[in-house]
């Protein structure tokens, strides 16, 4: 028996109701964990996630959408959330997206092409006492320089070892 790609999805969603329970409230913690999972949330996983826990699947497409840290299309495996900010403009923000844009090749907005990291705006960390702040999945950075941004650059690299590149492709459709 040939299990596909869907089938794997569904067993992840079915774990994931079990672990944090099949009513309203464990909608957000599931899609997180999706997200943080598979990089996006796909429309099949949201169709999924309505079925089990007994919600309009427009219900979950609009947590899916309406939440800057939950997405529908791929991101890559680290998600890197610059504060955009006034006070992190003053501290020397724009320096600091120079050299991301430099050292990552992309833009604010994209992902470089091997999957590895998406460059983001954020709008607020709630470090403007630290500024430049910078969020690198779940981990903040605060008074982040341009020669820093090759620090914390390669030990995202290295704390993860080698990559294999993953596109929307190889994600489910």
């Amino acid at each position: 028996m040939l299990i596909t790609q869907q089938d794997k999805l569904t067993n992840t969603i079915d774990r994931l109701v079990e672990r944090h329970g099949g009513d309203r409230s464990a909608l957000i913690p599931i899609l997180q964990d999706i997200q943080e999972h598979h990089h996006a949330i796909i429309d099949f996983a949201m169709q999924t996630i309505a079925d089990r826990l007994s919600l309009h699947p427009v219900e979950v497409y609009a947590v899916v959408t309406f939440y800057a840290f939950l997405n529908e299309e791929y991101h890559g495996r680290f998600v890197i959330r610059l504060c955009r900010t006034i006070s992190c403009d003053m501290a020397g923000k724009d320096a600091v997206a120079r050299q991301l844009r430099n050292d990552l090749g992309i833009d604010f907005g994209e992902t470089t092409p091997d999957g590895r990291f998406t460059l983001e705006w954020a709008h607020c960390l709630g470090m403007c006492d630290q500024g430049p702040a910078m969020l690198v999945n779940n981990q903040v950075f605060t008074r982040v320089t341009p020669e820093g941004v090759h620090d914390i650059l390669a030990a995202c690299t290295q704390a993860f070892g080698p990559h294999t590149p993953q596109t929307a492709e190889g994600l489910l459709v």
